[in-house]
């Protein structure tokens, strides 16, 4: 008599997909802000012992978008790409405190500014 309708496979096909967008995932800019381009860290993470579960050994690795790479010729050519260039340059602009995120949300001081820059505003007028 045969099949008389397709089989529903298309439900499991959501778990693939979820999968998928955390598969390759990276460290946030903050993480990289706070703790990776601190000057102690930096130093660590780009001379780190030999790993033989890492690519490259792990002696290939960009602190700005915390990536290894196979060789140093992948290296040198990762940082002349697109999207180490805008990673950089996003790295440059400070990273949101717990005071800003909470001023956002309608939990902090209301619109005011820190006390620091209104005592230097009170040293400069006097």
């Amino acid at each position: 008599m045969g099949r008389l309708r397709r089989s529903r496979t298309h439900k499991a096909q959501r778990d693939v997909h979820r999968a998928g967008r955390t598969r390759a995932r990276t460290k946030d800019l903050d993480q990289i802000q706070l703790i990776d381009l601190d000057p102690k860290n930096r130093v660590k993470l780009e001379a780190q012992p030999l790993d033989f579960e890492k690519p490259g050994l792990a002696q290939h690795y960009c602190v700005e978008c915390a990536k290894y790479c196979e060789s140093d010729a992948a290296l040198q050519s990762h940082r002349k790409s697109k999207v180490h260039k805008r990673r950089f340059r996003a790295l440059k602009e400070p990273a949101y405190t717990i005071e800003e995120s909470e001023r956002a949300a309608g939990l902090g001081k209301e619109g005011k500014r820190p006390t620091t820059v209104l005592v230097e505003q009170d040293l400069a007028m006097a």
